[in-house]
């Protein structure tokens, strides 16, 4: 990999898309994101129109423009570990250009559209609170916006939110609740060769699997938009030695669940599925509902859509709109780049997506509440 840039160009005076390459192009796996914090927190300094914050490797900038309403628009800086997916580079694919490598869908062109509006609109019609935060990727105990909202739940004041999660320039309202459980077997150690001397808790988790195999995920109408469900086994562990039978089996599974369920519902579910068995609770986060029947939400539904063309659909994974919407904030999610795409080796995105989605912020910003910002088109 060639040397790494030391800082960012200027969003004066280039693109959103180069700004986002060059975002993508200093690496930032989740711990390991000082370098870009550094470059980030070094370009807001230079607007004094923003009044700018640290905590951690979190950035955030504050307008103070005295308007009547806040709005809070935040991305996380980190990545999944590189492979072999960096630099990024510009590339044409059944006609059109993407920008191909780590980070450039999840979500550093989110981050992208963010800080060059945040450097180039000084005089949006409502005060804004931008946020660049660090270890979204990782477990939730170390998540930067988490951290800034217990420790400066001011600096996250605001009446909407829109978190820069990619969406393929689409709106995602709420988004799912997840829960992670051990299910475990106990059996009786022996030597393999004297197998009926012991018990193998390794072959009792067939029941396990069974049940998540017959297992119908569900479809959840929640205010309107539909979430799918999910109940999987992501991990198996067993065994102490290839010549002994193994006293203890732990099948990790994942529970995806709708917004209209607490954590508490969720975690009911999976023990009565699993009646019978030994299970921990490891990790959980609750989910958000859809909050699109709030005034500001629906201001920015016909503005954003105004630019893109499209509708609103649920987001089925987990993101940081929950914590806002626990902090009484009304939040979606917004950003460019093919969800599906996310962590994947080929992670690409339509440089023309990037480029909507600033405009789509840019006319939202600008607009007062009520009034027109465009003609509509075609989502890119």
């Amino acid at each position: 990999m060639p040397d790494t840039p030391a800082a960012l160009p200027d969003p004066r005076e280039v693109d959103p898309v180069t700004l986002t390459r060059a975002i993508c192009d200093i690496p930032s796996v989740s711990g390991d994101e000082a370098m870009l914090a550094n470059a980030v927190e070094d370009l807001l300094l230079t607007a004094d129109h923003l009044d700018v914050h640290r905590d951690g490797d979190t950035i955030v900038a504050r307008t103070h423009l005295g308007r009547d309403r806040r709005v809070v628009i935040a991305g996380h800086l980190d990545t999944v570990p590189i492979q072999d997916n960096l630099p990024t580079q510009l590339l044409h694919r059944e006609g059109a250009e993407i920008l191909w490598g780590r980070g450039s869908v999840d979500m550093k062109g989110g981050v992208g559209v963010a800080l060059h509006l945040a450097l180039t609109l000084t005089d949006p019609v409502v005060d804004v609170t931008w946020v660049f935060y660090d270890n979204e990727e990782v477990e939730a105990t170390k998540n930067g916006l988490g951290r800034v909202v217990r420790t400066h739940p001011d600096w996250l004041a605001g009446d909407f939110a829109v978190l820069g999660e990619p969406t393929a320039g689409g709106i995602e309202g709420g988004c799912n609740g997840t829960l992670r459980v051990e299910v475990r077997t106990r059996g009786t150690t022996a030597h393999s060769a004297r197998a009926w001397k012991g018990h193998n808790a390794i072959h009792d988790a067939h029941e396990i699997l069974a049940r998540l195999a017959a297992y119908p995920p569900a479809e959840v109408e929640v205010d309107g938009l539909v979430y799918r469900e999910g109940m999987n086994a992501v991990g198996i562990r067993g065994g102490i030695a290839t010549n002994m039978i193994p006293d203890e089996c732990v099948v990790t599974v994942n529970y995806r669940f709708a917004p209209s369920a607490t954590v508490d519902e969720a975690y009911q579910h999976v023990r009565e599925l699993f009646d019978g068995f030994e299970i921990e609770l490891t990790d959980s986060a609750a989910g958000a509902r859809p909050g699109l029947d709030a005034p500001a939400a629906q201001d920015f539904l016909n503005a954003v859509t105004a630019v893109t063309g499209g509708e609103a659909g649920p987001k089925y994974g987990w993101t940081d709109v929950a914590r806002f919407t626990e902090l009484g904030i009304p939040a979606v999610n917004f950003g460019p780049g093919d969800p599906s795409l996310a962590h994947a080796d080929d992670e690409h995105v339509p440089t023309d997506q990037i480029r909507t989605c600033a405009a789509a912020l840019a006319a939202w910003l600008t607009t007062p509440a009520g009034e027109p910002s465009g003609e509509t088109k075609e989502r890119s």
